[in-house]
């Protein structure tokens, strides 16, 4: 035994002696090479292009449900059209309705319009004639009952008179009927006579022969410048004395009677 110590265990190894070398894990494979990597990114892109593939053909219906939904939507889109289009004629037809509905209601007010004033004339016409001839009339002699002027062409105007008399029933009253009008003219007051209104010197009057009333007319024309005021009738019987009676010229020529085309009869402005 010499004074120098052994190596012990738990000193290293002795100078010239290696350890061997450690054991591979097994779980490790050998490193990939380049060749190896390019697998499998081809690989990973075609998996990956799959599943878009697959994607895509869940998420997006194919080509033939496409063209089935284009051909409903077509079949709604004319069904819907012809809807409209017989719409469009519902409603020009119930407007043509209407509008014949409008004319025929406004031709019908018109109508009972005219029978309403020809029942208030021919009711009118029946009080006349009670009052004429009715047991319970009064007795008068020959008179006027009422006179019409209505306005003609340019200054001609043409009258109506009505006659009448029930004093002598049964006789024939006959003799003539001339007028004459007043008004003014250039701001004077003037009297038109039967030969002034009638363009003719000593004309006639208007024949007149009757037994209960009628109705003689004429034509007589005013100068332009000239604005009636008053209508006197004048008859002048076979046998007795003359007659006459005044009206106004409102009541000769009511408002309604002074137009003509538009425009005012001659002296419409007077009453």
């Amino acid at each position: 035994m010499t004074d120098r110590d052994e190596p012990g265990p738990a000193d290293g190894p002795a100078e010239g002696h290696t350890d061997p070398p450690a054991a591979a894990h097994p779980l490790e494979g050998p490193p990939p090479t380049s060749g190896g990597r390019t697998v499998l990114v081809v690989v990973f892109l075609m998996a990956l292009a799959f599943g878009l593939w697959g994607a895509w053909r869940v998420l997006v219906p194919g080509s033939g449900d496409v063209h089935a939904r284009l051909a409903a939507s077509e079949r709604e889109r004319g069904s819907l059209r012809e809807q409209l289009d017989q719409a469009q004629q519902q409603v020009a037809t119930l407007g043509r309705s209407d509008q014949i509905s409008r004319d025929a209601n406004r031709d019908l007010q018109g109508t009972l319009a005219e029978r309403d004033e020809e029942i208030a004339g021919l009711r009118a016409d029946v009080a006349f004639y009670e009052r004429l001839v009715g047991a319970t009339s009064q007795r008068r002699g020959l008179t006027v009952h009422a006179i019409r002027m209505q306005p003609q062409n340019g200054t001609a105007w043409h009258f109506a008179s009505t006659l009448t008399q029930n004093l002598n029933r049964g006789g024939i009253s006959t003799g003539r009927v001339t007028i004459s009008i007043e008004g003014t003219r250039n701001g004077r007051l003037q009297t038109l006579d039967w030969s002034e209104l009638r363009q003719q010197e000593g004309a006639p009057g208007v024949e007149y022969s009757f037994k209960y009333f009628q109705q003689v007319e004429g034509d007589v024309f005013l100068p332009a410048d000239f604005t009636p005021v008053r209508v006197t009738v004048r008859l002048v019987p076979r046998t007795g004395a003359a007659q006459e009676e005044s009206f106004t010229w409102a009541e000769a020529a009511p408002e309604g009677d002074r137009m003509q085309d538009g425009n005012p009869g001659r002296g419409a402005g007077a009453a």
